[in-house]
């Protein structure tokens, strides 16, 4: 017999991955493929990838892991994918998508986010979508558009997130995950349908939003594609769940005691449980779901290894900048951080926010400033987590991502704000491998994700006299925030 393969699709921000997996959801080793892109930014905050050249890229991902695994042995049984949260893009009659696949940092609504404000009470929509008025989310975006692009948006004869343009390509049919629904912030997440009073108040009649998939639905590929793909022509494919949801899975993370922190362009903390989404989602945090079973609840922040990239090319770093670092004390510097160059999400989801330093000297070095930075994301990290604590009892964190990879003083900083341990996940691939075991589970090969054995890997140990340090910086954070961003 052939051994039974899955190919596993991982559609990011920065970059698209697709890789082999075996049937027990190990990496095939060398089969994996990695193409980097970018989204277009704009002055007035745009944030857009071009829709055809996505599109192309995501083929040609599949093409070369295709090409690279020509003379191996084993048949493609299963496809399992994840992809990019709160994207959205229009498709016309036709099926031809507009230009733009608006994603999640794209402000250019977010003076929309006031004007829904004032029309609905934010609370209750916050309770039952799980997600705060922002230009993140669709309502906000579909408002803008409405507003401001009359002729364009009334082409639209479906609105999708990214992946479901996807399918519908790869299809001819298409249908979005609850997953993915639940993170466009037009979706009731207690009744897992499209949210009724968003939907009068926006004026979206609901053939224009693709319909819930069945979580045990699996498709294949148009006869178009099954002839590009022929080692794909009778694979399956899983509906796409969100990449977020999916490094939860892949790092471990899928009970209310352990929380998956997450380092890359952004930053999050997630925890996933089985269950309903509490009767008050705390303020500061979205809620969305990874399927009807089970929910997801964390927050977001806009900066992260980006902030980390901004602030090496713009400051001319030493070399040594991390082990200077690791030598000083909290706080050493004397400044303030507030990292908000992409914009504020979690936890106050401010719009007008912005980066700002306070403290400046003429003493004051590169290095000053680079500590202060990844202080502050770390300050945020710790008031997510207190939020989160409201809700469940987190025992354990593993942390995850690029830029923690990369910095080993960064992922101690976070450890003493959190006063936590932190169990650093050195597979690369959590979220290809998350969408493979979710896979797995729902054709039965796999009981529950939640007894999917790994393997701990490194820790980084909090240092408790530190946090005690921390805690008290965090103060003087707190108090800039307030004056600057209210």
């Amino acid at each position: 017999m052939k051994e039974s393969l899955i190919l596993a699709i991982d559609i990011g921000t920065s970059s698209v991955r697709a890789a082999l997996y075996d049937g027990n959801a190990n990496p095939v080793p060398r089969m994996s493929v990695k193409l980097d892109r970018s989204f277009s930014v704009t002055e007035d905050g745009g944030f857009e990838l071009n829709s055809v050249e996505a599109f192309d890229q995501f083929t040609h991902t599949i093409d070369a892991v295709l090409e690279k695994s020509a003379t191996m042995k084993g048949e493609i049984e299963y496809v399992a994918w994840c992809s990019f949260w709160h994207s959205l893009v229009g498709v016309d009659k036709s099926g031809n998508p507009t230009p733009g696949v608006f994603g999640w940092a794209d402000t250019r609504s977010r003076e929309y986010t006031q004007i829904l404000r004032e029309r609905l009470d934010e609370r209750a929509v916050h309770n039952r979508t799980g997600a705060r008025f922002h230009s993140s989310y669709w309502p906000a975006k579909l408002l803008w558009l409405q507003t401001e692009f009359p002729a364009a948006y009334a082409q639209a004869a479906g609105l999708f997130s990214f992946s479901d343009f996807l399918a519908l390509k790869l299809f001819d049919q298409t249908e979005t995950s609850i997953s993915m629904a639940s993170g466009t912030g037009l979706f009731d997440i207690r009744k897992c349908v499209w949210d009724e009073e968003l939907m009068n108040e926006l004026r979206i009649e609901p053939s224009l939003l693709p319909p819930i998939a069945a979580g045990s639905k699996t498709y294949r590929l148009n006869k178009t594609f099954a002839k590009r793909w022929p080692r794909l022509a009778d694979a399956k494919w899983f509906p796409t769940i969100a990449d977020g949801a999916a490094d939860n899975i892949g790092a471990g993370c899928v009970t209310a005691s352990r929380a998956a922190l997450m380092v890359g362009t952004s930053g999050a903390m997630r925890v996933i449980y089985k269950g309903e989404p509490p009767d008050k989602i705390p303020d500061g945090l979205w809620c969305y779901r990874l399927d009807q079973e089970r929910v997801i609840i964390g927050s977001a922040l806009s900066d992260g290894g980006g902030l980390y990239d901004w602030l090496t090319k713009t400051l001319k770093l030493p070399k040594d900048a991390q082990e200077q670092i690791a030598r000083r004390a909290p706080g050493a510097h004397g400044l303030v951080f507030l990292p908000f160059l992409a914009g504020e999400r979690g936890t106050g989801y401010n719009e007008s926010a912005r980066g700002a330093v306070i403290g400046l000297t003429s003493a004051t070095e590169p290095v000053d400033i680079l500590q202060a930075a990844l202080e502050s994301v770390a300050y945020r990290f710790a008031e997510i987590f207190d939020r989160l604590n409201m809700v469940v009892k987190i025992e354990e964190i593993v942390a995850s991502g690029g830029a923690l990879h990369a910095s080993r003083e960064w992922s101690q900083i976070i450890a003493d704000c959190l006063g936590r341990d932190l169990t650093i996940d050195d597979v690369r691939e959590s979220s290809s491998r998350g969408a493979v075991l979710r896979a797995l589970e729902s054709i039965g090969r796999i009981d529950d994700i939640q007894n999917y054995k790994r393997v701990d890997d490194r820790r980084i140990t909090a240092n408790p006299s530190r946090f005690n340090l921390y805690r008290t910086a965090m103060k003087s954070h707190a108090g800039a925030y307030k004056l600057l961003i209210g």
